[in-house]
């Protein structure tokens, strides 16, 4: 029954293959129900009800990847847009909460019917094959310096910006957590190497096991102040009332002192991260997975992209900021997953960890910052499809500017606005007219007056 609906032979794996990768992709993506509850519950959300939405939105909208698309892609509440609902449109406008999942509402609305138009596919096909896999290999850089910070490995510096740990400064608590980051990425990758079968995840599974071990033997412990808390899991179930507090609440809305352009800008602004990291997370990801056509084109875009709307829809609904594809689905993918079955276990795992979501929140980001450096080198890998010589010089610049924007700025969208900008303007300097097509025209202008307006 699973190959008939997933295809499985179609596609040259196994339910095995689909099943680690599924899980693979959950244990990167689990810092998201510790993450989520508690900076949405800075913008005055009960944060076990912030849990609860994200945990069903993030099952409704993978199953919907799953089925409607049949593709390796999970979902989940989108960091950074979490952040800019709860400090810039609650704290920095302030705006209710409520107001704020109502503009999410309609962003998720707008999505539809731009998926039912062709509009976002449009643009997906849009977008020249060499930014593509620029954005593959950005994506690469950007995850690896997320985990390089979950690691805390890379922390924050007054001077230069990030720069590397001490690890006799509180060796106990954070030190010890980045030096077992260390030993978890070289046992990722000599398992990777060596082509151990879940070798992503053995790695996660190991890294938290060695830090339970270190938390016993008195190496490790916890300081919450530095933001470093028992490693051993609890076993207390979920308050399921507490969903009522955030289900529907996106109707109860007071607009009162909302000024109607502010909204539509809040709205726009949503509208255009959640667009682009889209979009972004779907090329990088399909790429490095060999998955667009001859033209470069993913042939299910319209149905992933269907999916990825209704989630946003749906969370908004049920109580959490906007629901986007995740980025962390290139772990499961880098083991081997293919299909749908990959993100159906996903999903069925976000729906499992409202019962025990005490135990998946205890899995250190130390633990998973090993699986986003190794696969941020997978996707790295693909910079030699980029093929630089000096007649494609006006697209691999571009390509260039993609790559580095993307870690730098933090953003995948960021990457590929000035990916987009950047391509249009070479090319047309250099009147090479007949390599823009119409729609990066219009994007290109769209992400001038983006930077002017909002």
């Amino acid at each position: 029954m699973l190959n008939r609906i997933f295809k499985l032979r179609e596609n040259n794996t196994t339910v095995k293959t689909e099943v680690v990768a599924g899980i693979t992709t959950f244990m990167t993506m689990a810092y998201i129900l510790a993450v989520n509850p508690s900076i949405l519950a800075d913008a005055g959300m009960d944060s076990t009800a912030v849990l609860l939405a994200t945990c069903l939105a993030s099952f409704l909208g993978t199953a919907c990847m799953a089925f409607m698309a049949n593709l390796p892609f999970a979902l989940s509440a989108g960091m950074g847009l979490n952040a800019f609902m709860a400090y810039t449109v609650v704290q920095g406008f302030g705006y209710s909460w409520q107001v704020a999942l109502f503009a999410v509402f309609v962003e998720g609305v707008i999505f539809i019917l731009l998926s039912l138009t062709n509009v976002r596919e449009a643009i997906f096909n849009a977008i020249p094959m060499q930014l593509k896999n620029a954005v593959s290999v950005g994506i690469g850089l950007f995850i690896a310096f997320i985990g390089l910070q979950n690691s805390g490995l890379c922390v924050a510096n007054s001077s230069t910006l990030v720069s590397f740990i001490s690890f006799t400064e509180n060796f106990k608590s954070v030190g010890i957590s980045a030096l077992l980051a260390v030993v978890g990425t070289g046992l990722t990758a000599i398992l990777y190497i060596k082509r151990v079968k879940g070798s992503i995840l053995i790695g996660i599974l190991a890294t938290w096991v060695l830090g339970m071990l270190c938390q016993l033997a008195g190496l490790y412990v916890p300081n919450a102040e530095l933001g470093c808390y028992s490693l051993y899991p609890t076993f207390a179930m979920t308050d399921f009332t507490k969903l009522s507090e955030t289900f529907g609440q996106c109707f109860n809305l007071d607009f009162k002192g909302v000024g109607i352009f502010n909204f539509i800008v809040v709205i726009f602004s949503f509208l255009f991260v959640d667009l682009f990291d889209t979009l972004g997370t779907l090329i990088g990801v399909s790429t490095k997975a060999n998955m667009l056509d001859e033209n470069g084109r993913l042939p299910k875009i319209k149905s992933a992209l269907m999916a990825d709307a209704v989630a946003t829809t749906a969370g908004a609904v049920l109580g959490t900021s906007t629901t986007t594809t995740f980025v962390e689905s290139s772990a499961g993918v880098a083991e081997g997953g293919k299909t749908g079955l990959t993100s159906f276990t996903t999903a069925v795992l976000f729906l499992v960890s409202m019962f025990f979501a005490p135990i998946f929140t205890a899995i250190p980001s130390f633990a998973t910052a090993p699986a986003l450096i190794i696969v941020g080198f997978l996707m790295f890998s693909n910079i030699t499809e980029l093929k630089i010589t000096e007649e494609n010089y006006t697209s691999a610049i571009p390509a260039y500017i993609t790559i580095i924007a993307m870690p730098l700025f933090y953003s995948i969208a960021e990457g590929i606005s000035l990916g987009v900008i950047s391509y249009v303007v070479i090319n047309l300097v250099c009147k090479k007219y007949k390599e823009i097509s119409p729609i990066m025209y219009i994007l290109a202008v769209l992400f001038v007056l983006k930077y002017i307006f909002l």
